[in-house]
């Protein structure tokens, strides 16, 4: 649920002034800057993230931001498009359901007429009339208790494992300081308060008896629940809306810090496998460096080292937070960490085009633990106001877009040749071998010297394959060319061949064959004139 007050949307606009690039814009990893270039030599072009402006909001156009567990659509599409699908295949399953309970009718009905002719007890015709009712019956509740196997298997996995007695004394610790700091905060709303008190207790109660449902069903019911007490709070009570986001802020913490073992990373999911894929995939792509992704971040300076730690820090402690308005607020301090960064490097304002390569940088240095968990986590029961404008709301959409990135991340994003990447994948070679720039003061000259000198030779080793790979192919194409003239003077010659006349004999005067030499005037005789 959405709350669209004025100071909100000042806020967003602010928030979009500053941080998102122009409409016509797009989100890649910009050409290499002149210090880049310089050190890295690489193309003025060059191809990384492309992320157009309109990915990061909702593809349906209500102007606030998608998210990719949703299938691009923020909070409030998604729910309306999960509504239609979930009505459209209620019905579906009635219709199945119906149809196969008229084929068993069919089928009883014959069955009946065929056995009239025989003789049955009436006992016998009792007991399969009881028999194919049951079976009828069966086969309709098939198809409206599909969770019923995954709620069973949940609960047997829920008794096979069950959490440490510390832990379990952890937690009741937590869940009774949050308990006693929502009594004391709803103090401050007096009549509301107890309402909204109320409101939680049958919420948390409701969910207790719904722990069969799917994560997906779980999520819906706790969006619906937002929304509920957020109208009421607005219309029946008149709340103010920051007082309301505040009280909201409250309700979320009470509820999934109790929800919290039940909702994370649920055995019914494949989130748990989800996050070993990513985390195998960060730690292949351990050697990616900054000047590939073309990080705007200089390391050496000591405040930017200190910002990138503590990026990496907070990327880190979301996964220690249990309700989800802590976890984005961890992603929000990573980011501003980011953005600090980047403004100490280049001593000016960052901007949205710098941020990205740099978030995908920090994920891959820090390697999150559960990262998908928690972004599956934070967008089924976050408030969706939340996720759908405002900074949380901005950040939380890019980290997803950084994950998808690294999950397709190739060689042409990283301007590399296929071979390099698949090299660098294997571990057959590392370009942190290749950065001279990067030792500290206290390293010994002889050992710069070194590896400054297989970097030479890496190098040159990497021009003589080049070059001795160009003049293969020179060779090969030489051939292919001589043997292609050959080829098409040999179809020439057969096609028109060349015919050689006998040579004529030489004559002896010019009127020698002239039979006719009698009819020829006599010669002209010379004259001389006297001048």
């Amino acid at each position: 649920m959405a709350l669209r007050g004025a100071e909100e949307g000042a806020q967003e606009e602010n928030l979009r002034r500053t941080l998102e690039p122009r409409k016509d814009a797009t989100l890649f990893l910009a050409p290499a800057r002149v210090g880049h270039r310089k050190k890295m030599n690489l193309k003025s072009e060059r191809r990384g993230i492309h992320v157009d402006q309109s990915e990061l909001l909702c593809k349906k156009g209500c102007g606030y931001y998608g998210n990719p567990a949703w299938q691009g659509f923020c909070s409030k599409c998604w729910r309306e498009e999960y509504h239609k699908a979930r009505q459209k295949q209620i019905q579906e399953d009635w219709e199945l359901a119906e149809r196969l309970q008229r084929e068993e009718e069919e089928a009883y009905a014959s069955s009946q007429s065929t056995q009239g002719a025989q003789s049955l007890t009436f006992s016998k015709f009792e007991e399969k009339k009881t028999n194919e009712k049951t079976r009828k019956v069966t086969t309709v509740k098939k198809f409206f208790t599909a969770s019923s196997r995954a709620g069973a298997k949940k609960a047997e996995l829920q008794e096979s494992k069950s959490p440490s007695p510390s832990i379990n004394r952890q937690a009741s610790i937590e869940t009774d300081r949050v308990s006693k700091e929502f009594i004391e905060f709803l103090k401050t709303y007096h009549k509301p308060g107890q309402d909204i008190y109320k409101q939680c207790k049958l919420f948390l109660d409701a969910m207790n008896h719904k722990r069969d449902l799917s994560i997906e069903e779980q999520s819906e019911c706790a969006q619906d629940f937002y929304q509920n007490v957020a109208e009421k709070l607005q219309t029946r009570w008149k709340v103010p809306p920051e007082k309301v986001e505040k009280a909201m802020d409250q309700i979320e913490k009470y509820i999934m810090t109790r929800q919290y073992k039940y909702v994370f990373c649920p055995e019914t999911t494949d989130d748990e496998k989800k996050d070993l894929a990513v985390q195998k995939r960060i730690r292949a792509l351990h050697w990616v460096t900054p000047q590939m992704l073309c990080v705007p971040v200089n390391e050496e300076i000591p405040e930017v080292s200190d910002m990138v730690v503590k990026a990496i820090t907070d990327i880190i402690e979301m996964d220690s937070k249990r309700v989800p308005r802590d976890k984005l607020a961890c992603i929000t301090k990573c980011s501003k960490h980011i953005f600090n960064a980047i403004k100490i490097t280049k001593n000016e304002p960052a901007s949205a085009d710098d941020f990205l390569p740099t978030l995908i940088y920090i994920v891959l240095k820090g390697n999150p633990p559960r990262l998908q968990s928690n972004i599956q986590y934070i967008t089924r029961f976050c408030n969706p106001s939340r996720l759908m404008t405002g900074e949380d709301g901005y950040y939380f959409t890019n980290l997803c877009c950084a994950v998808a990135f690294i999950e397709k991340l190739d060689a042409q994003s990283l301007n590399l040749s296929q071979e390099d990447f698949d090299r660098f994948m294997t571990g057959q070679t590392s370009p942190k071998k290749q950065e001279s720039d990067s030792w500290s003061p206290d390293v010994c000259l002889g050992v710069k010297q070194m590896y400054k000198n297989l970097d030479l030779l890496s190098q040159l080793n990497e021009r003589q394959e080049r070059i001795v790979s160009e003049a293969k192919k020179l060779e090969k194409d030489l051939i292919d060319w001589t043997d292609g003239v050959a080829k098409e003077v040999q179809d020439i010659v057969e096609k028109y061949p060349l015919e050689i006349k006998p040579k004529n004999q030489a004559l002896a005067a010019i009127d020698s064959e002239n039979v006719e030499n009698d009819k020829l005037p006599p010669p002209l005789q010379p004259q001389v004139y006297a001048g």
